[in-house]
C-alpha cells in the first residue's frame, strides 16, 4: 500500500511539474507570435476571396515589402488593384474607368496581413480568443483547424467593431480576416494557396492602364485635404 501512494504521489508531482513548467500562452503573446512570423517574409502571394453581404469576389493577391500590393480579381473579370508605395490605382473593366490616388505618407496605411498591419492590429485593437488557444475547425463540419482570435477595438475611432483572425497553429499565417463595421455589415478575407519569399519583382506593382481607358485622379481625396 506504501508503495502504491509514494508511486501516486510522485505521479502527481511530476504532473504538476509538466504543468507549471509550460509556458502559458495568452492571446497577447499568440498575436505577438503572429506578428513574428509575418515580419520574416519579404514577399508573399495567396488566392484570396472576398466577401461582402451577397457579394463575392476572387482573385490573387501579391504583397511585396514594405508596402507593395496588386491584387488581380478573376471575379470580376480582369478587375485590379495596385499600390506600389505611392500611388494607387484600381481598374474597373465594366466600366473602363481608371481610378488613381497618389497617397503621401502621413495617409499611408499598412494592408492587415502583413507585419505593419499586425502591428497597428496590436496597437489598436485588444485580442481574446475565441474559445481558448487550441485548435479548432475553421467553421461548422471543416476538418481545417485553426486558432482564432477575436479583436476588439479599443477606441470607437477604429473602423471595426472587431476583427476575428482564424490562424493555421502550425504556420502561423491567417486563414481569414472577418471584420464587422461600426455599421454593423459584415466583411471577410480568405487566403488559400499561400506562397512566401519567391522573389516577386517591384516591376509587378507598376500597372499599365489600358489605353481605352478613362482615367479619374484622386478619387479618395485631394492631395491638398
Amino acid at each position: 500500500m506504501l508503495k502504491r501512494w509514494i508511486s501516486l504521489l510522485l505521479l502527481l508531482g511530476l504532473n504538476i511539474s509538466a504543468i507549471f513548467g509550460q509556458e502559458i500562452i495568452t492571446a497577447e503573446k499568440y498575436l505577438e507570435m503572429v506578428s513574428e512570423t509575418y515580419g520574416t517574409i519579404r514577399d508573399y502571394e495567396a488566392n484570396i476571396t472576398i466577401r461582402s453581404g451577397n457579394t463575392e469576389m476572387t482573385g490573387t493577391v501579391s504583397h511585396l515589402m514594405p508596402a507593395f500590393l496588386r491584387i488581380d480579381f478573376t471575379r470580376p473579370a480582369d478587375q485590379v488593384i495596385v499600390f506600389n508605395g505611392e500611388l494607387l490605382t484600381v481598374y474597373l473593366p465594366e466600366f473602363r474607368a481608371v481610378l488613381s490616388q497618389n497617397v503621401n505618407q502621413s495617409r499611408r496605411s499598412a494592408g492587415l496581413a502583413t507585419a505593419q498591419g499586425l502591428t497597428m492590429l496590436r496597437r489598436n485593437y485588444v485580442p481574446s480568443f475565441v474559445t481558448g488557444p487550441n485548435p479548432e475547425p475553421l467553421e461548422s463540419n471543416s476538418r481545417e483547424r485553426v486558432v482564432k482570435l477575436r479583436l476588439t477595438r479599443r477606441s470607437i475611432s477604429e473602423g471595426f467593431r472587431e476583427i476575428i483572425l482564424s490562424i493555421n497553429a502550425d504556420t502561423k499565417l491567417i486563414r481569414r480576416m472577418e471584420g464587422r463595421t461600426i455599421a454593423d455589415g459584415e466583411l471577410r478575407f480568405d487566403f488559400t494557396n499561400i506562397k512566401l519569399n519567391q522573389g516577386i519583382p517591384e516591376l509587378r506593382f507598376f500597372y499599365d492602364s489600358p489605353a481605352s481607358a478613362n482615367i479619374y485622379p484622386n478619387f479618395l481625396f485631394r492631395d491638398s485635404d
